[in-house]
């Protein structure tokens, strides 16, 4: 099969690949219909994360069941299915408790490398999640955004607790910020102020519905938010970016009392520990557990309530990735789908 592999930063190739088999009675094998490349993956690709020799990328994937192991009971062949970038057993202690991505048997399917022609998911009754049927082409983006950078978005605001009524800031205008808005506005947040420089993405984040932009960043990006509220600050506060200054800028543009969600992959990421004590925030986060939301966000899109398929600007087939990886590296592109 064709598949995208990263030999050095900068270098992605689309290249063949073994195929997939069933290698324990868990897994299932899946034929993409489309997968996309990630902000994350632009860790490794810029050289920011090493990259021990050549590495298959990828980790958000939608597509039908093709092959199931003999412990799989949930799923058949030709399903659509829409799984996690991590697969989990979604019947242990944390599992059940709804963390999913933190599972005891959890796999990192960034470790298998889904911008491929056909993948294999591990724990499949646990992580794969089937559409109630077959779903129509113009579907398929949206589908493709649960699997991660709407899942992460939507765990986001639950994480901030965004609440009716209630005022949210979203640090990051990339995918996941952007959806980070889409879901704010689902949990019925009355005022969203979003931190954004670009206006295709300002643009995007108003539709999701964005009430307020603001584009400036850091400190003064802060005293906007302080001045748009009162000079507390947000309620809740999204940081889907995962640097220092983002982080720093989620904690000070929050209230006393209010709530970080932090889904940006830390890097180099360290906390004051009597600014933190004294902000009085609450702080939670982490990678998001997608499968706990997969049911919900999978009928909210084939009912057509909500349409996350948008933050997907640029669509290029699978033997195009690299310019796939160079449009998100430059800025160029939001997020950038995969047809396979």
């Amino acid at each position: 099969m064709r598949g995208a592999v990263l030999h050095a930063p900068g270098d992605i190739r689309v290249e063949q690949r073994p195929d997939p088999t069933i290698e324990q009675p868990t897994d299932a094998i899946i034929r993409l219909a489309a997968t996309c490349v990630c902000g994350s993956d632009l860790w490794p690709y810029r050289g920011i994360e090493t990259v021990d020799g050549p590495a298959p990328m990828g980790h958000e994937y939608v597509g039908i069941v093709e092959e199931v192991g003999s412990d799989v009971s949930t799923l058949k062949a030709g399903q659509f299915v829409v799984g996690s970038f991590f697969a989990s057993d979604n019947t242990c202690e944390i599992c059940r408790a709804g963390h999913q991505s933190r599972c005891v048997h959890a796999e990192l399917m960034g470790t298998i490398g889904t911008q491929a022609e056909y993948a294999r998911v591990p724990l499949a009754d646990g992580t794969l999640v089937a559409t109630p049927e077959l779903p129509s082409d113009d579907l398929v983006p949206s589908l493709l955004a649960a699997s991660d950078v709407l899942g992460t978005g939507w765990f986001a605001a639950v994480a901030a607790d965004v609440q009716p009524g209630k005022t949210v800031a979203v640090v990051g205008d990339g995918a996941v910020g952007l959806l980070g808005v889409l879901a704010a506005t689902q949990l019925g947040a009355e005022r969203i102020i979003a931190f954004s420089r670009h206006e295709s993405r300002q643009a995007l984040a108003r539709e999701f519905g964005a009430t307020d932009i603001v584009t400036t960043r850091g400190d003064e990006g802060v005293a906007e938010v302080k001045e748009l509220t009162n000079g507390l600050g947000a309620h809740s506060v999204i940081e889907a970016v995962g640097t220092q200054e983002s982080m720093m800028q989620a904690i000070r543009a929050t209230r006393p009392g209010g709530h970080v969600g932090y889904v940006g992959v830390s890097h180099d990421v360290a906390l004051p520990g009597d600014e933190l004590f004294f902000s009085a925030v609450h702080l939670h986060g982490g990678p998001a557990p997608v499968r706990r939301f997969l049911p919900e966000l999978i009928g909210l899109i084939t009912s057509r309530a909500i349409d996350p398929g948008k933050v997907f600007d640029l669509s290029l087939p699978l033997n195009q990735a690299a310019e796939g990886y160079r449009a998100m590296d430059e800025r160029r592109a939001i997020k950038t789908l995969l047809t396979v």
